[in-house]
């Protein structure tokens, strides 16, 4: 199986929600408002991200499922207004909003028939992929936010063949962006100066 294969990255998917909602369950009332290594983002920001982003995949989903254009954001400001109203709920709410959107996210994907996983959606980038895009999207998003959380999960806790993918689709986006010679440079070890590459999820 290939990173590509929606088998694998759907247990991918389930280990990285595992993982998040784990971390998430770990932390105190008080640490919800401490800051991360993202800046200008609290953990309630990262809570809220994934709640949020549990929501626009479930639209891509119905999406796909129906033919009706359901798009993941109604517009480019919905997004960043979402999680800082949603880092400032209380974190019980918060934290029952994340757990319900991650298990109605699951329960959209086991509900997608075979033939509507080939169906066209657009993502938020305005990138138009099938709607079996969605398992690999959501994976990326629980597992490097369960990292974020700076609770006990790092990378040495998913599999190799996960950083991997993770690491190409990384790169392939740095690339595009105009870095691949400065990627190429330092991890070739030509360079001992690691790029600024900027955000990347």
């Amino acid at each position: 199986m290939t990173t590509r294969d929606p088998i694998t990255r759907r247990e991918w998917m389930d280990l990285g929600t595992t993982l998040f909602l784990g971390a998430v369950d770990g932390l105190s009332d008080e640490d919800f408002g401490t800051a991360t290594a993202l800046p200008g983002w609290t953990r309630a920001h990262v809570v809220a991200h994934a709640h949020y982003n549990a929501e626009a995949l479930i639209r891509l989903l119905h999406w796909a499922r129906t033919g009706e254009r359901t798009p993941m954001y109604a517009g480019a400001g919905q997004r960043n207004a979402e999680i800082e109203s949603g880092a400032q709920l209380p974190p019980a709410e918060l934290r029952a909003l994340v757990h319900s959107s991650a298990d109605a996210l699951t329960a959209a994907i086991d509900g997608l028939s075979e033939e509507a996983w080939s169906n066209e959606v657009v993502t938020a980038q305005g990138r138009t992929v099938p709607a079996s895009e969605v398992v690999w999207m959501r994976t990326r998003e629980v597992a490097v936010h369960a990292i974020d959380l700076a609770n006990g999960v790092g990378f040495s806790d998913l599999p190799d063949e996960l950083n991997t993918a993770l690491i190409v689709d990384a790169v392939m986006k740095r690339s595009a962006g105009g870095q691949a010679a400065v990627l190429a440079e330092w991890l070739t070890e030509r360079s001992t100066d690691p790029p600024s590459l900027g955000p990347w999820l």
